[in-house]
Order: structure tokens, then C-alpha cells, then sequence
């Protein structure tokens, strides 16, 4: 019976299209599934429109967190669950889960499908994917269920029984890097409790870490074992954190707005906070909206730049901006090759990441134009948040609720392509082409 089933979805489930095409066909299946769940009677407070829910279901697969209105007071229990699982399928891959239920049912996965894997997975070879599958799956589960138990701590005492779904749908959120809430000031209300600043940040830096990176950390345990690339991601991880986190406080620490009214404990677990949630987490402790316009230009910058490959953080990725300036110190150093702890990587790698970079930054700059035609408000609240929506962040000074019909759906594509998009690019940037027709060198003055 097993093997009967296994080929008849062999044959139903045979993509004709490419990998990345068929990827951004699959996730928008399932946006418009979940929209058509969010908008059923049973699953809001009856205020929420079909556009709306189409919003919020981009919104969660994508992993961003923009909203239209309070998730915790417009979504009923139901609408909340159907979220949290919609976040879960994003953050963690469609084709992940696909291959999961797969594997449980005893189907096996064919060649096509293991393409379409690769791509989910933003992987450039076949080798090991159903072992990174498993990764992603024992660190999801392990680390949500820590979250969970731990914020039971914080919720139950204020909600009492309820306060269990209130731990359980924002450690899916924390960890998936989405930043959804049930509470209308996000985290405001908690922002000089440690166990929220702890437990909320050590999720979605884990997230943000990437699987790779993690089960590296597992299975190694020692500086020196370690890949290239998960040295990366943890020095640049720690870096970045810190930058954010010390700029923040230093350019905020008198703000009547954000930080000034707190006590001298509390500003600096709201500096930490919000010098971490950047890297697309996109929960806030302080009044986005009241930010310094410095901090927004820095918190803008650490949203573009998001976090690591293979996680469920979006951006150009923390390895890309690591890359892009070992270039730059290869080339005023006149050297053929980048170094790093050891190792070296090629023009291959530069060409990559310059590509990636360029249609990320053209993407970003694109969507500003297009919606600041439309809206006539502050300008870098407008840019604020279409650099939240690519790079799949979900921080907002305000502005979402304000938007028309076009400007909502200028921010869905951003969304959309934020989180997709990246993946089909790496597909065509790692198809190698061999050219016919080889031309004499030519000279163009740079700089």
C-alpha cells in the first residue's frame, strides 16, 4: 500500500518548472491557504478583511512580522494557531516539513524534490541534505520547547492557564525570527525583565545563527574544528551584536522618547535588546516609532544585513557582509585571494556575494521609490519600513497601518521577495555557464 502511494505521488508531484520557480510557487500556495484560514469567521474578531488576512498570512510565511492590527485582540485562538504554524512552515523551509511528513509516512523523495529541497535550503550541492533536515528539526524542537518552559515563567503568573499558549506562540515566534506578538506594544511591558531579554533574544539568535552552525557547534565542540563558515557567522554574529547594542544605547540613553525615562538598568537591557532584535527579529521593547533618526539609520542597517545562511533570519546575510569587506581589504592589499582563520576563498565567492548585494540594495531602493509615490509621509519612516519588509525584520515606526491598498501591496512584494527571492537568486548564481565566444580584455577607469 506504502509503495503504491509512494508512486502515485512520485507521479502527481513531478515539477515540470525549475527548482527556485516552483519554490516561490509553493510558498505562495501556501500564503494564499493561510489567507483564506485567517479570513474564515471562526478565526478573527470579524473586522479583518481579505486583504488583511492576505497581509498577515504573507506576513508569517515570510517570517516578518508586520501587522495591520494586534495579532492577541483581532485573531482568535484559532487565527493564532493557524499563524503560528504558518511562521513555523516559513521559518523552518516548506520543503523541510514536506520532507518530514514524507519520511514519517515511509515515502521516499525523489530527484525532482530534492532539487526543490536544495533550493529551500539555500544549498549549492545534494550532499547531506537529509541529514541537515534532521538538524533542523531536533534544534527547532529543542530549543522551542526550552523557550517555552522558561517563558512559563513570565506568562503564567500574569495570564494564568492562558499564559502557556502566550509562552508556546511567541517562543515559535522568537525562534523563527518573526517577531509576531500577542500584544499590542510587542514586548514594551517587559522591558527590564532579564528572563524576556535572556530567553527571547537566545532564541532568535539561535535561529539566526543558522542550523549549519549550530549542529557545528554540536557536534564539534571546539574553536579549531569548526567550519569557515560557522566561525564567521559566530564572530560576526558577536560583533554586530555589540555595535548594535553599544550605538544604541550611547545614541538613545537621554531620549525622552525611548530609553530616557527608564532607570540605568532598564536602558540597558532595552539597548540589548533592541541591538539584537534587528537581525530580523523584529520584537521591540521601546517605541520604535520614538527612535533617534541616527538609530533608525543604524537599525536599518542591521535589518538589511539580517542574519546567517540556512537560518530563519532573512537579509543579505551576516557571511555576505563579511566577504564583501575581506574583498575590500584583498584589494587594497593587491591579493588574488580572501583570508580567513586559515583559509582562503575565491573570486567565485566575491562575485556571489556582489551579485546577491546588488539586487538586495536595487530591491530595497526600488520599493522606497514605488511606495514613497504613493504616500506623502516621512520619508524615512517610509524607508524604514520596506527595508523591515525585505529583509523579512517586521520592526515598524508606524507606518503599516497607514498605508493604502498599493502601499500594503508594495510591502507584500517586498516581503515576498525578501524571503523567496534570495533563494532563486543563489539557484541561478550557483548554475555554472560555460561561454562559447571568449573576447580580448578591455580597460574601464574605476574610482
Amino acid at each position: 500500500m506504502a509503495s503504491r502511494f509512494s508512486l502515485l505521488f512520485s507521479n502527481v508531484w513531478r515539477p515540470r518548472l525549475p527548482p527556485p520557480a516552483f519554490l516561490v510557487l509553493f510558498y505562495f500556495v501556501f500564503i494564499i491557504i493561510g489567507a483564506f484560514l485567517l479570513w474564515l469567521p471562526i478565526a478573527n474578531n470579524g473586522e479583518v478583511s481579505l486583504m488583511d488576512a492576505f497581509f498577515t498570512s504573507t506576513s508569517a510565511v515570510t517570517v516578518t512580522g508586520l501587522v495591520l492590527a494586534d495579532t492577541g485582540s483581532a485573531y482568535t485562538g484559532f487565527g493564532q494557531a493557524v499563524i503560528a504554524f504558518l511562521i513555523q512552515l516559513g521559518g523552518l523551509g516548506l520543503m523541510t516539513f514536506a520532507v518530514l511528513v514524507l519520511g514519517a509516512l515511509g515515502i521516499p523523495v525523489g530527484m525532482p524534490q530534492r532539487l526543490i529541497l536544495r533550493e529551500d535550503l539555500n544549498q549549492t550541492s545534494m550532499h547531506n541534505l537529509f541529514v541537515l533536515v534532521r538538524i533542523i528539526a531536533v534544534v527547532a524542537f529543542v530549543c522551542q520547547a526550552i523557550g517555552t518552559l522558561l517563558l512559563m515563567f513570565v506568562f503564567v503568573p500574569a495570564y494564568g492557564w492562558s499564559g502557556i499558549w502566550q509562552a508556546v506562540f511567541h517562543s515559535i515566534s522568537a525562534f523563527n525570527n518573526a517577531g509576531f506578538a500577542l500584544h499590542d506594544d510587542s514586548l514594551s511591558q517587559w522591558v527590564g525583565n532579564p528572563l524576556i531579554n535572556l530567553v527571547i533574544t537566545a532564541l532568535f539568535i539561535l535561529g539566526g545563527l543558522g542550523f549549519i552552525v549550530v549542529g557545528d557547534i554540536y557536534q564539534n565542540r571546539k574553536w579549531r574544528k569548526l567550519t569557515l563558515h560557522s566561525k564567521l557567522m559566530i564572530v560576526g554574529t558577536i560583533g554586530l551584536i555589540a555595535w548594535g547594542s553599544i550605538l544604541f544605547g550611547l545614541l538613545e540613553w537621554s531620549n525622552p522618547a525611548t530609553l530616557g525615562p527608564l532607570s540605568t538598568a532598564d536602558k540597558l537591557w532595552a539597548s540589548w535588546f533592541q541591538g539584537v532584535t534587528p537581525r530580523t527579529a523584529g520584537f521591540n521593547t521601546i517605541d520604535t516609532a520614538g527612535m533617534h533618526d541616527s538609530t533608525t539609520l543604524l537599525t536599518m542597517t542591521l535589518m538589511l544585513v539580517g542574519g546567517g545562511s540556512t537560518s530563519t533570519a532573512g537579509g543579505i546575510k551576516v557571511t555576505t557582509l563579511f566577504v564583501l569587506l575581506l574583498a575590500t581589504v584583498a584589494f587594497f592589499r593587491r591579493r588574488q585571494t580572501l583570508h580567513a582563520f586559515g583559509r582562503s576563498l575565491g573570486i567565485e565567492e566575491v562575485m556571489k556575494v556582489m551579485a546577491l548585494t546588488t539586487i538586495s540594495i536595487l530591491m530595497v531602493l526600488s520599493g522606497i521609490f514605488l511606495i514613497s509615490i504613493s504616500h506623502d509621509g516621512e520619508f524615512l519612516d517610509l524607508a524604514f519600513e520596506v527595508t523591515s519588509a525585505f529583509g523579512t525584520v517586521g520592526l515598524s515606526r508606524g507606518t503599516t497601518g497607514e498605508l493604502d491598498a498599493l502601499g500594503r501591496a508594495i510591502i507584500i512584494v517586498m516581503m515576498f521577495v525578501g524571503r523567496v527571492g534570495p533563494l532563486a537568486v543563489g539557484f541561478f548564481l550557483a548554475t555554472r555557464s560555460i561561454p562559447r565566444v571568449k573576447y580580448p580584455p578591455g580597460q574601464i577607469y574605476l574610482g
